[in-house]
């Protein structure tokens, strides 16, 4: 395959025909925001996903941008870090990603509403000042615990757990981790 092929293969032309006139239902901020990410993903994360694929490698490098463009906890208030942007909006964000790649926006929704809401909802504020920021930022990734063998996605029944051990912590179990 030609080097000019290959570039052309990598070039991100999609485009939108609003058929039912969604639009109408966007706010002007909304339309913002999907245009924004759009753009992200047609020149940061299209041109090179393929690749990544083929070598089964995650792109760092993409974490950055990611949260540049608020991806990680848009509906997260701007004090601890995020957006502070409605469920539209973050529906919109993660719609735009998906297009792009599944796993990437998994990335982004897992940080986002099963790390950062946690922690925002449920956690202390010492918690949400200490981890928020760096999540939403990219600087820390989280994870979250989704299945074990015995129990499939049933949280209440995971045998998985950590014990603190000074230096260290302890895994225990048989969760699949993302």
């Amino acid at each position: 395959m030609s080097t000019k092929y290959k570039a052309m293969a990598k070039t991100d032309l999609f485009e939108s025909p609003d058929y039912y006139q969604l639009d109408e239902l966007l706010s002007e901020e909304h339309k913002l925001i999907r245009a924004s990410v759009r753009d992200w993903v047609k020149k940061e994360l299209s041109p090179i996903i393929e690749d990544y694929a083929q070598k089964a490698e995650f792109p760092k490098q993409l974490l950055k941008g990611l949260a540049e463009i608020g991806a990680f906890g848009p509906t997260i208030p701007v004090e601890y870090g995020g957006m502070g942007l409605d469920y539209m909006a973050y529906g919109i964000i993660m719609q735009e990603i998906e297009r792009g790649d599944s796993g990437i926006r998994s990335t982004s929704s897992v940080q986002g509403s099963l790390v950062m809401y946690p922690i925002y909802a449920y956690g202390s504020e010492e918690q949400r000042k200490k981890y928020l920021p760096k999540l939403a930022s990219g600087e820390l990734i989280g994870c979250f615990g989704l299945t074990e063998p015995d129990h499939g996605s049933n949280p209440g029944g995971m045998t998985t757990n950590f014990k603190d051990a000074g230096d260290h912590y302890l895994l225990n179990g048989a969760s699949i981790i993302l």
